[in-house]
């Protein structure tokens, strides 16, 4: 049977670190191992059920003997670690009953560079060094809409279920070919956040704002305009937004964004920016989940995105039905395979992370059923400041 070996370097996550512990993982892998109740836990996926050997590429440092505890989809060996040299330690051997992702979790002490897998089963894992961090994070998925042509206002509706919040986790609801809006889970406080990249030739630049909302540029993807709301919005309930986009007569478009919350029952003006040689309406129409910790790429999330609407110049409301479902780089080169989308209770959904078994192919339309209760806010009225 064909051995593979699967780095830790873009595969495994601390899944328990005590205050204090020094471990860390790089793209080479585990190193400064010396908490003993340390985890690193470690994930492939096998495409069908059958058996898998496992060993550790591992060496010590620092020391002659260690006694590595390791567990494979619930089954526990024990191996005894020696010497300085980089070799394969064998680990053990466990039946998979069907196509899922394999955990394997250890607490050691020593360095390792990766697992020895052999099994029958084609494998899935993050083979592409260059790209470990953005494997770790995990694959990001998204929604895309088609609206109609010169649709100047855009409508969504996003919800997150109870428990599918982690910290690092984005719903991006209304994406646009030159930015986004959508909530995020920081560290300690949760963001309402807004972003236009610059144009490749000149700067985007703050219009206005609203009450309360924090500005300033960004790199990343390139740099721009980002503003953010803190507000602690709760998993469970539905928050509305509302994006407008539309040339000022003079080279350059304006993008504005309203936030709506139920605990508030009011809209909220996020900022409108105004972006240099563009000249636009809605384009690229979108929602996406991702992950921006890449400690944390390990843990599931999943949002619900409802009832999408586009206005156009005219002031015609259109329902917008049809979603198509894609991927990052991360999914379609099959680095990671924990993703998925499509319909839940007449809503779209996305759902990323936590390395379930049953993910959901790209570049699928899928059509939810319309509501046809177009929202009812009069965009005349929208608060400016």
């Amino acid at each position: 049977m064909p051995t593979s070996t699967v780095a830790l370097g873009g595969n495994a996550f601390l899944t328990t670190r005590p205050a204090g512990a020094v471990e860390s993982i790089g793209d080479t892998g585990l190193g400064n191992w010396t908490n003993a109740n340390t985890i690193c836990s470690a994930y492939f996926r096998m495409a069908s059920a059958g058996s898998v050997t496992v060993g550790l590429n591992a060496y010590l440092a620092g020391s002659t003997a260690s006694t590595v505890r390791v567990t494979i989809s619930g089954t526990a060996f024990t191996v005894q670690l020696a010497g300085t040299t980089p070799k394969t330690y064998p680990v053990g051997t466990v039946d998979v009953a069907a196509a899922d992702y394999v955990k394997q979790e250890r607490s050691y002490f020593g360095d390792v560079s990766g697992l020895s897998v052999t099994t029958a089963s084609a494998l899935a894992f993050a083979n592409d060094q260059a790209n470990f961090y953005w494997s770790r994070r995990g694959p990001s998925v998204h929604m895309n809409y088609t609206v109609p042509s010169n649709s100047e206002y855009f409508y969504n509706e996003v919800t997150v279920p109870v428990g599918q919040d982690p910290i690092g986790s984005y719903f991006m609801v209304n994406g646009f070919s030159a930015g986004y809006s959508g909530i995020q889970v920081k560290e300690n406080e949760r963001w309402i956040l807004f972003s236009v990249w610059d144009a490749d030739n000149g700067k985007t630049t703050l219009v206005s704002k609203g009450a309360g909302v924090v500005d300033n540029t960004f790199g990343g993807e390139g740099t721009g305009g980002q503003t953010y709301l803190v507000f602690p919005w709760v998993a469970g309930n539905t928050y509305k937004f509302i994006t407008r986009i539309r040339p000022d007569g003079a080279g350059s478009t304006l993008y504005s964004t309203w936030f709506f919350a139920p605990e508030s029952n009011v809209w909220r003006y996020i900022a409108t920016w105004k972006r240099p040689f563009t000249t636009t309406y809605q384009s690229g129409v979108h929602s996406f989940l991702e992950n921006f910790d890449v400690n944390r790429g390990y843990i599931g999330r999943r949002v619900l995105y409802g009832n999408q609407w586009a206005r156009n110049l005219n002031g015609t409301w259109s329902e917008i039905t049809t979603g198509r479902l894609t991927g990052d780089a991360t999914a379609t080169n099959a680095q990671r395979m924990d993703y998925a989308g499509g319909l839940e209770n007449g809503k779209f959904f996305l759902r990323n992370g936590g390395f379930f078994a049953d993910y959901v192919a790209l570049n699928q339309n899928f059509t939810r059923p319309a509501t046809g209760v177009q929202p009812t806010v009069d965009v005349g009225t929208l608060p400016t400041s």
